[in-house]
């Protein structure tokens, strides 16, 4: 098993002290710098089982050596991640651009003065889960400078400007739009999981849950970018899959697999 430490680290960015737990092998060395992985979430690592998929994975031995590092959230989870452009129809995510300056200009300055780490950005990963998967996705589409690969398990693309009672339409799902218009195919690689049971809403009567939709959509948006399907992106269904740690839990381990390869 890895070694897992945890420190508070102050961001001036969120006002806060960010708990982080870090999962490292037991020997650090400058002759194998760690690959890194960032995890909003960091709270769910137990029940994410990480550290077992990490040991099972052997990347805690030389070679393959990887710091995982667990962003805690708190009671301003619901503000602090979203998209950093702008906030919900309902204000939520307003602290979003906080959390994407706190990981930018804090965080991963704090990782490079104590730890070895790999300068390829091929070996730099960002991960996260419903909301927090949004949070992922937004900072790496954003700084593909720093990060290759993103992941988002159960992402909430359904994140919008405009309630479903107030004349939504499709259009108005925020993280689509932010795609769609930016100029250029940042150089990234993702992975995409659902599960058929991550809620039972379809607002648009379908037979497929908005979960479902709001990422296929999704991916059809880097699709028109010009990713492909199999190459760029990766897409995990997971069969009576729910919107919870357990599930997540299970598919890990081959996230971190793909997270892993050149």
């Amino acid at each position: 098993m890895p070694v897992s430490t945890e420190l508070k680290l102050h961001s001036a960015h969120l006002k806060r002290m960010v708990k982080l737990t870090f999962l490292h092998p037991h020997t650090l060395s400058a002759k194998f710098p760690l690959k890194v992985l960032l995890v909003f979430d960091g709270q769910d690592f137990p029940a994410l089982r990480i550290g077992k998929a990490i040991s099972d994975y052997g990347l805690n031995q030389a070679g393959n050596y990887m710091l995982v590092v667990g962003i805690h959230a708190n009671k301003n989870r619901i503000y602090e991640y979203g998209t950093a452009s702008q906030p919900d129809y309902a204000y939520r995510g307003n602290k979003a651009a906080n959390t994407t300056q706190f990981v930018m200009d804090e965080l991963i300055p704090y990782l490079k003065t104590n730890f070895s780490l790999s300068e390829n950005r091929s070996d730099w990963t960002i991960t996260g889960f419903s909301l927090s998967g949004l949070m992922a996705l937004d900072i790496a589409w954003h700084h593909a400078e720093i990060f290759s690969r993103v992941g988002v398990f159960s992402g909430s693309f359904w994140w919008r400007q405009r309630a479903l009672d107030d004349d939504y339409d499709e259009s108005d799902r925020i993280m689509h739009n932010i795609i769609r218009f930016t100029p250029g195919q940042p150089p990234l690689r993702f992975w995409f999981q659902t599960g058929t049971h991550d809620e039972e809403s379809d607002r648009d009567n379908d037979g497929i849950i908005d979960s479902i939709d709001d990422t296929l959509d999704l991916i059809a948006e880097l699709e028109r970018k010009g990713y492909l399907w199999g190459r760029d992106v990766v897409y995990e269904e997971v069969e009576a899959g729910e919107h919870h740690p357990n599930t997540w839990a299970k598919i890990f381990p081959k996230f971190l697999q793909w997270a892993t390869i050149h």
